[in-house]
């Protein structure tokens, strides 16, 4: 292993790893509780990790954090994969009820709190900029995509339309939308809102991980073996295998390269299991492949950094 890999993985994967464990191991020991995790999440979500991306795109150079090809790359071929996995999940998964749930897992990315993690730590917050302005919109697809799968297969439907409305209210677009301007203008914001903000800022992504890492529940995985390992390998190794062989051939490299590895290889986003249960789908299946995904991408995300330093594409 080269040494800038052993640093990338002593440096961003394992801070990233050490946070998940704690938070697991804090919730057994009773010093949270399922409240604790609640709540903490909806801090995040609804304050903290905006604060997060608002602060970052804001004061970043507007040129390096809204890149075109890096976006264009990954709507089309999020969208693309998303075709393709999902006609095979039709033929592979006999069950109905876990068809939507399988192919929800197999490309819907942590973008949000581990992907944002991995960026802000490689690439500092040049990186992190640029991650928001891509999660944004790419995460606008993900939520589209994952209602559409969802409501084809589940009996528990719920209007497009309302989903919809809910995208158009999520507190993560927004602040994208707010800090863009900000960013492109070179507008500077009052020291009293910037030091306000980079104080939430700091607190989202242990926050964030430490309830990823409470979150994450372990079972008997016998009876969903083949579901679990269908979209285990779709999220973890061909969805990003696609991703970056798009974007290398689209002409990225270095730090854009490395946003989409990032980005893409991500573990299955903890908020496809609250989709599932709200469109009442197998969420017991969810949480499985959520926790599953986690363990595999940490050691396959240094594998894949590795691979690719070694050909000095990042």
């Amino acid at each position: 292993m080269q040494s800038s890999t052993f640093d990338f993985a002593i440096t961003v994967i394992g801070p990233v790893l050490l946070l998940l464990i704690m938070g697991n191991l804090l919730l057994r020991a009773k010093l949270i509780n399922d409240e604790f995790v609640a709540t903490g999440s909806r801090l995040v979500f609804t304050i903290a990790l905006p604060a997060l991306l608002f602060i970052s795109i804001s004061q970043a150079n507007f040129s390096q954090a809204a890149n075109p090809t890096m976006i264009m790359t990954g709507l089309a071929g999020t969208l693309g994969y998303f075709v393709l996995l999902m006609v095979t999940s039709h033929y592979l998964i006999t069950d109905r009820q876990a068809t939507g749930v399988v192919t929800q897992g197999g490309f819907r990315a942590n973008m949000g709190i581990i992907g944002l993690a991995y960026c802000a730590q490689t690439y500092g917050n040049d990186g992190l900029a640029a991650a928001s302005v891509y999660l944004g919109l790419v995460t606008i697809l993900f939520n589209v995509l994952s209602v559409f799968v969802l409501n084809y297969y589940q009996q528990g439907k719920r209007s497009l339309t309302s989903q919809v409305k809910g995208i158009a209210k999520n507190p993560l677009i927004i602040a994208i939308l707010l800090a863009l301007p900000f960013s492109y203008y070179n507008w500077q914001l009052p020291l009293l809102i910037t030091t306000t903000g980079e104080y939430f800022a700091q607190l989202t992504l242990p926050l964030a991980l430490l309830c990823t890492g409470a979150s994450l529940q372990f079972r008997s995985f016998s009876s969903d073996w083949f579901n679990i390992s269908v979209s285990a390998l779709s999220k973890c190794v061909l969805y990003p295998l696609l991703m970056v062989a798009l974007a290398y051939f689209a002409g990225l490299r270095g730090m854009p390269l490395g946003i989409v590895l990032l980005m893409t290889i991500a573990p299955t986003a903890a908020a496809s299991y609250v989709m599932v249960r709200t469109l009442g789908g197998d969420f017991r299946l969810a949480a499985s492949i959520i926790a599953v995904t986690t363990l595999l991408s940490l050691p396959l995300t240094i594998l894949a950094f590795d691979l690719l330093s070694a050909h000095r594409l990042l």
